[in-house]
C-alpha cells in the first residue's frame, strides 16, 4: 500500500506517500522517525503546554531518497512507496474494507479537471493568486499544520470541532478504523492521480507553498483528486456519524481542512472540490461492508466514553480555526 499517499495523498512522491499509510494513518508529509517520537510525546502535554503547529521537517527518509535520483513516473512512485511504506511499518497494514469487492472508481464518476483556458481553470488560478497574499498569516500555519497526517496530528486538527481533545493514544479502536480507512480509499485515489496526471499550481513558477521541504517531491505527482481533503473529509464524515450532536462544527472542520490544500498552493480549488466527492463516495461505500459497521460502533462507543473525560482543546487555536472557516478561499 501507498503510504504516504495521502495519508492519503496525493499523487505527491515518496514523502507524500510515507504519510498516508504511516503506522499512524497515510497521505501527503513526510514523517521521520524523530518526528513521530516527539509527536507521541506531545500527546502527553495539554494543549496549552505543546507549540504552536509549525510546517513540518522533511524525514530523512525523504530526503535520502531524493539523491540522485531522476523524476520517477507514477508507476515508480507507487513502487518507491510502497517500498518505503514496508520499511517503516511496524506491523502489517490492515486489508481494506474492499477486499475481494468492487471499489468506487474515481475516473469513472469524477468529472475530469478543468482544461486551461476554461472558465472553471481561471477559477482555480484565481484561488491560487489570491492566496498566494496569504503566506506568513495564521492561516497559512493552519494550512502547514493540516498538511500533516500522522494520525495523532490529524485526530488533534478535530478536536476543537469536536469539542474536547481527540488523543490518538486513548482511541485505539478509533486509530484502528482509520488506518484501514486509509488502506482502503488510498488506492482509490491514486488511480484517479494517476489517471489524469494534473500537474499541481506551483509548477513552473517560483510561488511559494506552505511546505517547501516538499516542493520537488509533490511536483512529481497528479494534483487531481486532492489526497488531504478525502482523507480529511472521510474522517469528517465518520466523526459525524459518531458525534451527531457537533455534526455541524465537525463538518465545518473537514471543508477547511480541505480548503487548507488550497492555501498551502499543492493543489488547485478544483483539486479540492474532487477531494470531498471522493471521500464522500469512499465512506458511502464502506458502509456496505459489515466489517467497517461493526468497527464504526467500537470506535463510537469508545470516542463518546473519550469525551466524559478528556480535557477542553485549546482556545486560541480553535480561534484560528474558526476564522479560517469564517474566511474561505473558495
Amino acid at each position: 500500500m501507498q503510504k504516504k499517499h495521502v495519508l492519503f495523498a496525493s499523487a505527491l512522491g515518496v514523502s507524500f506517500l510515507n504519510t498516508v499509510l504511516a503506522p499512524a494513518y497515510g497521505a501527503d508529509t513526510p514523517t521521520s522517525q524523530s518526528q513521530s517520537q516527539s509527536q507521541s510525546q506531545s500527546q502527553s502535554q495539554s494543549p496549552a503546554d505543546q507549540p504552536q503547529p509549525q510546517p513540518h521537517a522533511p524525514s530523512s527518509q525523504t530526503v535520502a531518497g531524493k539523491a540522485g535520483q531522476a523524476a520517477a513516473t507514477p508507476a515508480q512512485t507507487r513502487a518507491q512507496a510502497q517500498a518505503a511504506h514496508a520499511q517503516a511499518q511496524t506491523g502489517q497494514q490492515p486489508a481494506s474494507y474492499f477486499a475481494g469487492g468492487t471499489p468506487p472508481d474515481p475516473t469513472q464518476y469524477l468529472p475530469p479537471p478543468p482544461k486551461p483556458g476554461s472558465l472553471r481553470h481561471q477559477t482555480d488560478d484565481t484561488a491560487f493568486a489570491t492566496t498566494r497574499g496569504w503566506k506568513n498569516d495564521a492561516r497559512w500555519a493552519l494550512a502547514a499544520s493540516d498538511a500533516r497526517l500522522h494520525l495523532p496530528d490529524l485526530l488533534n486538527s478535530f478536536s476543537c470541532a469536536a469539542g474536547f481533545t481527540i488523543d490518538a493514544s486513548k482511541t485505539p479502536r478509533l486509530v484502528a478504523l482509520l488506518r484501514k480507512m486509509g488502506s482502503t480509499e488510498v488506492p482509490d485515489m491514486w488511480k484517479g492521480k494517476d489517471y489524469w496526471h494534473r500537474a499541481r499550481p506551483f509548477v513552473g513558477t517560483d510561488n511559494a507553498i506552505c511546505t517547501e521541504e516538499e516542493r520537488e517531491e509533490i511536483a512529481k505527482t497528479g494534483s487531481y483528486p486532492s489526497g488531504h481533503t478525502m482523507l480529511g473529509w472521510s474522517l469528517a464524515l465518520v466523526l459525524t456519524e459518531i458525534l451527531p450532536d457537533r455534526s455541524t462544527a465537525i463538518l465545518q472542520r473537514g471543508r477547511v481542512f480541505g480548503e487548507s490544500r488550497i492555501v498551502c498552493g499543492v493543489h488547485w480549488e478544483s483539486d479540492v472540490q474532487s477531494g470531498y466527492l471522493v471521500g464522500a463516495g469512499e465512506v458511502a461505500a464502506m458502509h456496505g461492508n459489515p466489517a467497517f459497521r461493526a468497527d464504526l460502533d467500537a470506535a463510537r462507543a469508545e470516542l463518546q466514553a473519550l469525551r466524559n473525560t478528556a480535557p477542553k482543546p485549546d482556545a486560541k487555536q480553535c480561534e484560528i480555526e474558526h476564522d479560517a472557516a469564517v474566511h474561505s478561499p473558495l
